[in-house]
């Protein structure tokens, strides 16, 4: 049975409101997504923004400060003795959210000494909770949506235990719809080498974190760029979940608030 946390309960709560707000302009074919490009190029919309404000709101109700995509630079001097801070992603597949196919998230990690210890992905297009919390196991939520007068004992008795019962054959290889390239290639080439029945599916932003978690996919392989809050809330969800994420080069997993905030490639996969 799960105990409720007041950590979990706060970022659940911010992920569903977030979902709301980002959904409310989803589906308002009227609505001035206001795009821009971030430095790096990738693209900014007011549905990114609202939903770090709504976040904000609730995780300055704890006293851990806040790393978020939308939230401008904090210095590695002020952030590297940090002792525990939420990691945001208020909208993981924003280029996903234009294309309008329902592929984006909310991603809200709490990270301690470099790794993450509570994680919550919430798709709101599709109204399915995943979370986590060091401990305590991964679970996934079906048909939830933000309600401020929800009963929260009541949500958490709607929970599945990760992974879930499963049976096919063959190997499935999520990989980003984004950045397939020929690494990822290659790599499905070699698993079918070896033998095995290959599938590849393709899904945008931390979906397919959450497939391995929960057993829809074997393996994620990720031979692009992408950030620590792209992937923190999702790698503690899968480590419950009895899988990790190892960098490429060796079985050593991911480490957050690095000085540099990119990831190295790596390979998510079930472990146990």
């Amino acid at each position: 049975m799960i105990v409720a946390k007041s950590n979990l309960e706060v970022a659940i709560k911010a992920s569903l409101h977030a979902g709301k707000e980002i959904i409310r302009i989803y589906n308002d074919t009227k609505a001035d997504l206001e795009l821009e490009l971030k430095t790096d190029d990738s693209p900014l919309t007011v549905a990114d923004r609202n939903a770090n404000e709504v976040i904000l709101s609730y995780l300055s109700q704890t006293s851990f400060p806040v790393l978020s995509e939308e939230g401008g630079e904090i210095p590695y001097e002020v952030r590297k003795d940090w002792a525990l801070f939420w990691m945001v992603d208020p909208l993981d597949g924003t280029k996903d959210f234009l294309r309008r196919n329902g592929e984006f998230t909310v991603n809200i990690a709490l990270i301690s000494n470099r790794e993450p210890v509570l994680g919550v992905i919430y798709i709101p297009d599709r109204q399915v909770l995943y979370f986590a919390e060091k401990g305590s196991g991964a679970f996934k939520i079906t048909d939830v949506v933000w309600n401020d007068a929800a009963d929260w004992n009541k949500l958490l008795l709607r929970a599945v235990k990760l992974p879930l019962p499963m049976y096919r054959e063959g190997v499935i290889v999520a990989s980003s719809r984004s950045y397939v390239n020929v690494h990822v290639a290659a790599f499905v080439d070699n698993l079918r080498e070896q033998g095995s029945e290959v599938t590849l599916l393709v899904c945008g932003s931390s979906i397919k974190l959450c497939m391995v978690a929960e057993g829809s996919a074997d393996i994620y392989p990720r031979f692009s760029p992408c950030m620590e809050w792209d992937t923190a809330a999702g790698h503690i969800i899968l480590r419950e979940a009895g899988c990790e994420i190892f960098k490429l080069n060796g079985r050593d997993p991911l480490e957050y608030n690095k000085e540099n905030l990119t990831n190295p490639w790596f390979v998510s996969e079930r472990v146990r």
